[in-house]
């Protein structure tokens, strides 16, 4: 009788330490390219490819600097940091309706379109390349911030509707019910009730789509020339570069992505606490 007790204990002890070890070895799949990112970065030239490598690095900015004062650097950045935002604000303005009109209204073909919003990802991005280019030009579109952030937003765009898909439908639609009857119409009700509740979850969706955009470097490097993006500019001018620059870009790269995720983290674990209501 004795056994039951200490086979139940030994499954739970087993089970908390195949959980401890899972999420150290996504913490370390995570950490572990980011350190030795900065790490190179922040090394001096003849250390990049010292063996043994130093935990510590010496702290040398030469290779940023000079990276960070190459002709075209700033405009690129520059150039990213206002693709990404309109990506994020784009994204959030098209996916968060089509996200609640799916979790509130029946109409036929919904699980459909679902699905085809997933397909949209289906299509690799270099077979879309050339008929893009070419619509873009005839447009007027091409090497223009705008046309890349709308290019962005459709890759954004299905992971924002299905994400605020998700945080809609962990609302109770009696919240909106007991607004009506109280006053509100749908869209009072949806501001004043709705809304407040879900923001956290749309802020972190605005985070994915610009992740997304300041990430992508295909498009940027096709449909742009002069207003082309870090990614896309680093694709060009550090192809033969030395090694210590690549690392310079590279940390620059992921810097600033890091920074904006670390200030709006909150809103990330909250939704967390929505999605799973």
């Amino acid at each position: 009788m004795s056994t039951q007790p200490n086979m139940v204990v030994g499954q739970s002890r087993a089970a908390r330490w195949a959980f401890n070890g899972s999420v150290l070895f996504l913490c370390l799949w995570v950490l572990v390219p980011i350190y030795l990112l900065l790490s190179n970065a922040l090394s001096a030239p003849s250390e990049v490819t010292a063996f043994p490598k130093k935990l510590v690095p010496s702290f040398d900015t030469e290779s940023v600097e000079f990276f960070l004062y190459f002709h075209g650097v700033g405009k690129a950045l520059w150039s990213s940091i206002k693709v990404a935002f309109i990506t994020m604000i784009m994204s959030i303005l098209i996916g968060a309706p089509a996200g609640y009109a799916l979790s509130r209204f029946d109409f036929r073909g919904k699980n459909a379109f679902r699905i085809l919003v997933l397909m949209t990802r289906a299509f690799p991005l270099p077979l879309l390349a050339l008929p893009m280019a070419v619509m873009f030009i005839r447009v007027g579109l091409d090497d223009t911030i705008f046309g890349l952030a709308i290019v962005h937003t459709t890759l954004a765009l299905p992971f924002a509707v299905l994400i605020t898909y998700s945080l809609f439908s962990g609302i109770p639609i009696e919240l909106e019910e007991a607004a009506w009857t109280l006053g509100c119409n749908r869209v009072q009700a949806f501001i004043k009730v709705i809304f407040p509740l879900v923001l956290p979850g749309i802020a972190a969706s605005a985070i994915f789509a610009f992740v997304v955009s300041w990430n992508e470097v295909f498009a940027a490097a096709v449909l742009t020339i002069d207003n082309r993006t870090l990614p896309a500019f680093l694709l060009q001018s550090l192809d033969d570069a030395p090694l210590h620059l690549k690392f310079a870009g590279g940390a620059v790269m992921v810097l600033p992505a890091l920074i904006f995720i670390f200030l709006v983290r909150k809103y990330l674990f909250a939704m967390w606490g929505i999605a799973n209501r």
